[in-house]
């Protein structure tokens, strides 16, 4: 199994949505490692998962104009999150969830640190999905010129323990934004694609974007956004069915693709 799905767009668009946080799936080999109950294990996907964001990408896909590509992380962050950093630039750190958890969201133990067993997720899991991602923005750039990842997410209403900055606001929809990799035009079309769907703010709760290391902080040919949507918008918290406002969302993101 993959650790990314790709599905193709258009040859002409420098669009990719990125959907890094949507999978419960843990390989068998990994669950062995967890030190949770199934039950408590399945509390946390609920908590971590960004449930939904998977479908939602793809209607918005299907509903542009020019499809977007998309890449889907098809395991979970519990396994690696694929938007840490890999090494001590990552803050997370401090709480046990770099690039490989080691504390749960309520700071409870996740796995042992173990510096070998977090290399082979690193080899198995973290690396492969990064050059995935890269391999599809490289192409998109040789293809238009430029590259436009649009970072797909969720978060809760109410802040998890492990938030770093979890005391600020907390809108309907959160973008995320870089100096060097969110220029005016992309996140004055983000805003006006969003505004319909409640209140917006910039970097709160969450702030940046993901981007390939290689192009980061040095390509502003690779432009990208964080779109974070507070779960009780568009289904009934933590992970279940979605809601009516789920429609306007995706009608959003299509808008969002479009512009771009």
């Amino acid at each position: 199994m993959s650790v990314a799905r790709v599905v193709p767009g258009s040859p002409h668009s420098p669009v990719v949505l990125h959907v890094p946080h949507g999978s419960r799936h843990i390989p068998a080999a990994v669950r062995a490692g967890i030190l949770l109950t199934d039950a408590e294990l399945a509390a946390e996907l609920d908590r971590m998962t960004d449930s939904g964001t998977g479908p939602l990408a793809h209607r918005a896909a299907r509903r542009a104009a020019l499809p977007p590509w998309i890449v889907e992380n098809t395991v979970s962050r519990l396994v690696t999150d694929p938007e840490r950093f890999p090494d001590e630039r990552e803050e997370m750190r401090a709480v046990g969830m770099g690039a490989v958890y080691t504390r749960t969201s309520h700071g409870a133990p996740l796995r042992h640190p173990d510096a070998a067993a977090e290399e082979a997720l690193l080899a198995n899991y973290f690396r492969p999905y990064a050059e995935t991602v890269a391999r599809v923005v490289d192409e998109r750039l040789a293809a238009t010129g430029t590259a436009i990842v649009l970072d797909v997410h969720s978060y809760p209403r109410v802040p998890l323990p492990y938030e770093l900055h979890g005391d600020g606001p907390r809108p309907a929809v959160c973008l995320g934004t870089d100096a060097v990799h969110t220029p005016d035009p992309l996140r004055a079309a983000a805003w006006k694609a969003f505004a319909a769907c409640g209140d917006l703010a910039l970097n709160t709760p969450f702030a940046g974007c993901y981007v390939p290391l290689r192009h980061y902080g040095s390509n502003p040919a690779v432009a990208a956004l964080m779109i974070e949507i507070r779960r009780d918008t568009y289904l009934t918290e933590p992970a279940g069915p979605p809601t009516p406002g789920l429609d306007s969302l995706v009608a959003a993101l299509a808008r969002l693709i479009d512009a771009c």
